[in-house]
């Protein structure tokens, strides 16, 4: 149940991201209320993944983790970002660095 929260906390999160360019600074309203929303649940969820007994440091590090992997994809796909090398790098070294921690005591 702890991961299946996770799941939810990491894809509101990666929403609420995703819509902060359409709010243009906060100043149009439903995009606001939309992406704030979204990163209210993202906590919810979480803080509920991680009371049901995930470890907080591999809970969070998935969180970002794959957090920061979707958003770097999808700003690629639908957001008219550039690829880069050091992109590739860094979203790589993130997943390195989640499989790590859990591989390293997670379980």
């Amino acid at each position: 149940m702890a991961y299946v929260l996770l799941g939810l906390a990491i894809a509101a999160e990666v929403l609420g991201t995703s819509l902060l360019k359409s709010t243009e600074g906060f100043t149009r309203l439903w995009p606001t209320v939309a992406s704030l929303s979204a990163y209210a649940v993202s906590f919810l969820a979480l803080s509920t993944a991680i009371q049901k007994g995930l470890q907080v440091g591999v809970g969070y590090a998935i969180w970002s983790g794959l957090g920061t992997t979707l958003i770097v994809t999808i700003g690629a796909l639908f957001l008219s970002e550039p690829v880069t090398p050091a992109k590739v790098i860094g979203a790589g070294l993130v997943v390195a660095g989640v499989v790590v921690l859990n591989l390293g005591g997670a379980h």
